[in-house]
């Protein structure tokens, strides 16, 4: 992982989207940061188009879409994105996101295994804002069960059958071949003419964490907030750059150094 400062400015100048995780990558301590917010404005305002690509359910993304200065938000580790369009809020669902209803009863059914299994986890609680995924909550709040066990829990969904992710706080788990990068850049491709063929340097990714990866093996420039070296260990595909700040401080810093090289463009 490079600094932030070595990113060079003919590659910041080709900038269009900024897509970034929410938990840990602007947040600290689950709070959105006053920092990370004025970020976000800063990019709107500069013409950029902001999105926030996160494991987090429909109900908050539904608010994300409608209040905050984004473009859209992609949610549940790429299930949907949402956004506001001709004054009404849009849904688009991946093609290969399962039926709900049915979805639900066997992801409630993997949630009991694996609780069953590894003592102390939990059903997250903002499950019940869910559509696709499951989530199993292993450091959102107490007791954390540490790394190592999120690992496992991981291991024991994808032996079921399922897909997971680890986040920082979450083992996300679902059915059904995606991830947020097929979904971010359906989205980006339909409402933007983003060309995934040519335009892969135009976007910039802030994430944190493991789950992120996807994201951070497809783009030149993907940066991790500096946290994000907890999971050095754990990672086959790091970021290629890194913060010196941690969390949303970290991602106001990325941010501030791309604004100010595209203004000199």
């Amino acid at each position: 992982m490079l600094p932030i400062r070595d990113l060079c400015a003919a590659s910041a100048s080709r900038v269009r989207f900024v897509l970034f995780d929410i938990d840990d990558t602007i947040t600290k301590d689950g709070y959105l940061l006053r920092e990370s917010y004025e970020a976000i404005w800063a990019l709107r305002e500069a013409g950029l188009q902001a999105v926030p690509v996160t494991g987090r359910p429909a109900g908050w993304c539904d608010l994300i879409a409608r209040q905050w200065p984004v473009a859209g938000v992609v949610g549940e580790n790429g299930a949907f994105a949402m956004f506001q369009k001709n004054g009404s809020l849009e849904r688009m669902y991946h093609p290969l996101a399962p039926e709900p209803r049915a979805n639900a009863e066997r992801l409630a059914a993997l949630g009991g295994r694996a609780m069953s299994a590894f003592p102390g986890l939990r059903v997250a609680k903002d499950q019940p804002f869910r559509l696709f995924d499951l989530a199993l909550d292993f450091a959102e709040e107490e007791p954390n069960l540490g790394l190592d066990t999120a690992r496992r829990v991981r291991e024991f969904c994808v032996n079921d059958g399922a897909v997971a992710k680890v986040s920082s706080i979450h083992v996300n788990a679902w059915y059904g071949a995606y991830d947020k990068l097929s979904m971010a850049e359906r989205f980006l491709e339909l409402e933007f003419g983003y060309d995934p063929a040519r335009d892969e340097d135009s976007v910039v990714y802030f994430g944190d964490s493991p789950n992120d990866e996807p994201m951070f093996r497809r783009y030149s420039l993907s940066c991790g907030v500096g946290n994000v070296q907890s999971f050095a260990e754990f990672m086959e595909h790091p970021p290629k750059y890194v913060t010196s700040l941690s969390y949303g401080y970290g991602f106001a810093e990325g941010v501030g150094l791309i604004l100010k090289m595209i203004e000199k463009r």
